[in-house]
């Protein structure tokens, strides 16, 4: 994903700093939230000695230092003043939760994004940035649709089904095909009419996803009869 300019959010986000004696980046950390601080850019700062609150560590499952929480994101190891600016600005936003879920997934932390997703499952809908993205890295790319699997036949998956049905249309055949299959997950006979339209797609693979997609949505609705 590309990197844009984002409003500074109307509610600054609290932020949770741990840090370690010895540790090298910490002050670099530190610093950067300092300043955000002085600009209104966060809200609350509150910084714990994991040596003098060892209990706390514990308690948000500290493992190293520097470990931030701001807003929702929880991030570790050294991030500049201006990476810092930015997980600020996104604190409150569908952008910012894209890039959080992409920066996990580049960093292998999918049992961390799975358990972000699922802590509010409407963080879900950010995600479709992804899938509409056909220059995104590819594990990236297979870790949102994983994320996306995990939901499926659900409440939470069937309410992306116009955005689906969207992308459904994309001018990228691989997005259409992620789309196509993710709509047979969703469990909605309303999915129905978006991928008979695919049935016919310029795309081979787009094709034969539409017809699986099919499938599985037909076997779906046999057994919940």
């Amino acid at each position: 994903m590309t990197t844009p300019t984002v409003p500074i959010s109307a509610t600054p986000p609290d932020a949770l700093l741990f840090v370690a004696p010895g540790c090298p980046h910490c002050a670099t950390v530190l610093q950067g939230l300092n300043q955000l601080a002085g600009q209104k850019l966060i809200g609350k700062l509150t910084v714990v000695n994991v040596a003098e609150h060892p209990e706390l560590a514990a308690e948000y499952r500290v493992r190293a230092a520097p470990w931030l929480r701001l807003g929702p994101f929880t991030l570790t190891g050294v991030h500049s003043p201006a990476e810092l600016r930015l997980w600020a600005e996104w604190a409150n936003g569908e952008e910012g939760t894209a890039h959080y879920i992409e920066h996990l997934l580049t960093q292998g932390g999918y049992k961390q994004a799975a358990a972000f997703i699922d802590a509010d499952t409407q963080r879900l809908k950010p995600l479709l940035a992804i899938v509409a993205d056909p220059g995104a890295k590819l594990e990236v790319r297979l870790g949102v649709n994983a994320l996306l699997e995990s939901h499926t036949n659900t409440k939470a998956l069937q309410n992306l089904l116009p955005q689906l049905a969207e992308l459904s249309r994309h001018a990228d055949h691989r997005v259409r095909a992620d789309a196509c299959h993710l709509l047979g997950l969703t469990g909605s006979a309303a999915a129905r009419t978006h991928l008979e339209a695919r049935l016919s797609d310029a795309n081979e693979e787009v094709r034969e996803i539409a017809e699986e997609a099919m499938q599985v949505l037909k076997k779906h609705n046999a057994t919940t009869q």
